[in-house]
């Protein structure tokens, strides 16, 4: 009966949960696709060719457009670009190793 209960309640939600687009994707999506194609982030002389680098782009890029996010928004960001498009090594600002969920849950429980 456990089993039929897993199968029938927990599954459908854990493979619901793994589509669910994170907080830098949605962000990334609406306000910075319109203009930056894959294009922009293949291109020879990219700016950003580290992960400090890449947090600073996305900064600079978020300041510009006076978008306000926090820094929490600018590593969601990175950290989708980075997993999408860049594959760089992610290092020690604590928030860099955070799972990609996580930022997507912590943003639940303060918006409730």
């Amino acid at each position: 009966m456990a089993a039929t209960a897993g199968a029938l309640f927990g599954g459908p939600a854990l493979a619901q949960a793994s589509t669910v687009p994170g907080r830098g994707e949605l962000l990334y999506d609406t306000h910075c696709r319109a203009c930056h194609t894959e294009q922009v982030h293949w291109r020879d002389k990219r700016a950003a060719t580290d992960w400090p680098g890449l947090k600073e782009e996305v900064r600079r890029w978020q300041a510009a457009d006076r978008l306000g996010w926090s820094e929490a928004d600018v590593v969601a960001v990175a950290r989708y670009l980075n997993e999408t498009v860049y594959h760089l090594p992610q290092t020690g600002d604590g928030i860099g190793s955070l799972t990609p969920a996580e930022p997507a849950l912590r943003v639940a429980r303060v918006s409730r």
